[in-house]
């Protein structure tokens, strides 16, 4: 993938080394773990992002594994050392008894050292996988910003493979091309555009960078809440179908933003009953991490399922 994408011989070599480390841990320490990974592109360069997720028995102590030497199964112990040398971006979230998971991106064309990634005014990260045997994600999501605003849409078409694939595009395209700055005035503007579709269910999160005010609008089962440290507000949407019918009256909900805010919001192949209490510290890692989590402990594996997670940075 990474050859394809145009990696050169000694970047794509080390892609291998990082994929044959993290494949050797999940091996040795744990019983079951899958890899997540996909291409993608930030700021005209190329990345792989990797995500190694596993139910081993973990550690309270991931600092002392990341030191050279360390190790719990009789190895030189310099594997997860080596991947933090050879990532761009590494991330590694571990409680004992739980499991573990590794977080790496690696890019194209290299960086350099002085290199400080641009901070958007909410940093968004998803973690997104189709129904097992599908090719193509019944799922969707999209961010734009425009001017002030920071605006999110998370969509799922109904049922799952092709038809839904295409519904949720289609109302991707409508979220692009809409001018309107509420919610419930964006789906309104899609649930035209998607008629001839088999519909979705949505919600927009519209951040005011000025105002530092979340104005909210869903339709279906998207679930969404807000976090303050490990206090949450859930967002309630309205009943209906976009496309098939959806209510005459809906108004956009305003939560004003408290400093360190998250968003998350997550399709119906993520149970509902998550709590994020029970992973200590884990609000102070990557959004990466924490959607790689709630995936982990309740993706359905019986559905699309889509886990979006924003941390404000203003």
């Amino acid at each position: 993938m990474v050859t394809q994408a145009g990696y050169n011989q000694l970047r794509a070599g080390e892609v291998d080394i990082i994929i044959s480390e993290l494949a050797s841990n999940l091996i040795k320490h744990a019983d079951t773990g899958e890899f997540i990974y996909r291409l993608c592109k930030e700021n005209d360069n190329k990345a792989i992002e990797l995500f190694c997720i596993d139910g081993g028995p973990g550690t309270d102590n991931i600092t002392r594994m990341m030191k050279d030497g360390a190790s719990s199964s009789n190895t030189l112990g310099h594997g997860l050392g080596a991947l933090d040398r050879l990532s761009d971006v590494f991330q590694i979230y571990s409680k004992k008894d739980w499991g573990t998971i590794a977080y790496t991106k690696k890019y194209m064309n290299a960086i350099s050292e002085k290199y400080v990634p641009v901070k958007s005014p909410v940093q968004i990260k998803t973690l997104q996988s189709c129904i097992p045997g599908e090719v193509v994600c019944g799922d969707g999501y999209f961010v734009k910003e425009t001017g002030a605003e920071t605006q999110i849409f998370v969509g799922d078409g109904l049922g799952h493979g092709k038809h839904a694939h295409e519904a949720v595009q289609t109302a991707i395209r409508a979220f692009i091309e809409c001018q309107e700055d509420s919610p419930i005035a964006i789906l309104r503007y899609i649930h035209q555009r998607v008629k001839k579709t088999r519909g979705l269910v949505a919600t927009i999160a519209i951040f005011n960078h000025n105002s530092k005010q979340w104005r909210i609008g869903g339709i279906g089962n998207i679930a969404t809440r807000l976090y303050l440290g490990l206090i949450s507000k859930n967002y309630m949407s309205y009943n209906g179908i976009i496309g098939l019918n959806i209510p005459t009256t809906m108004n956009d909900t305003f939560i004003t933003d408290d400093k360190n805010q998250n968003i998350i919001m997550c399709s119906d192949g993520i149970k509902t009953r998550w709590d994020l209490s029970q992973y200590p510290s884990l609000l102070r890692h990557d959004p990466s991490i924490i959607a790689a989590a709630l995936y982990k402990d309740y993706a359905r594996r019986t559905d699309d399922m889509t886990v979006l997670v924003g941390k404000v940075n203003m």
